[in-house]
């Protein structure tokens, strides 16, 4: 049995963690089988530059944590071994840091999220990650309206040289 202090040390553990999911926009879970050392240091790297944080922590502790804010969504898929990764800011970068190295990983398998409150599968959580950064999809509409803009103060032009001409 284990003793008071380490039963402490874990309950403690388990109330930090649940705080911290609480304010986390993305909650998601990994398996890094077959995952090397200096692997894990460049992933953790690529992660914390999306703002966010790469731990791997023991199932039940995550189990617990996110029980005690009422979610239980993710309990089937907390076996073997699970890194967390969370961000309290934006979940699509993250996302897609862990997707990419999951591409050229066989072993390594996003196994699924929470993303805003909302329980998330692996398939859900990877069609995220295909999708344009938000600063991509700006600079594409900022290409269309300056394109249309282009054509229609060539329109406007052709039009003033067309009534100069005629006056």
């Amino acid at each position: 049995m284990a003793s008071e202090k380490i039963l402490k040390q874990k309950e403690e553990a388990v109330k930090n963690l649940a705080a911290e999911l609480k304010e986390a926009n993305l909650i998601l879970l990994v398996d890094y089988r077959g995952i090397s050392v200096e692997d894990v240091t460049k992933l953790r790297n690529d992660v914390r530059e999306a703002n966010a944080e790469y731990r791997v922590i023991k199932n039940n502790i995550i189990k617990r944590a996110l029980n005690a804010n009422g979610e239980n969504g993710l309990d089937e898929i907390l076996e073997g071994p699970t890194a967390l990764i969370t961000s309290k800011e934006d979940y699509l970068a993250p996302a897609k840091a862990i997707y990419n190295y999951s591409k050229n990983n066989d072993f390594y398998k996003i196994k699924g999220a929470i993303i805003e409150g909302k329980v998330m599968t692996a398939e859900e959580v990877i069609t995220l990650a295909k999708l344009p950064s938000r600063q991509e999809l700006l600079a594409k509409l900022a290409g269309a309206l300056l394109g249309n803009i282009t054509k229609l103060a060539a329109t406007l032009d052709a039009v003033r040289v067309q009534k100069e001409e005629n006056a």
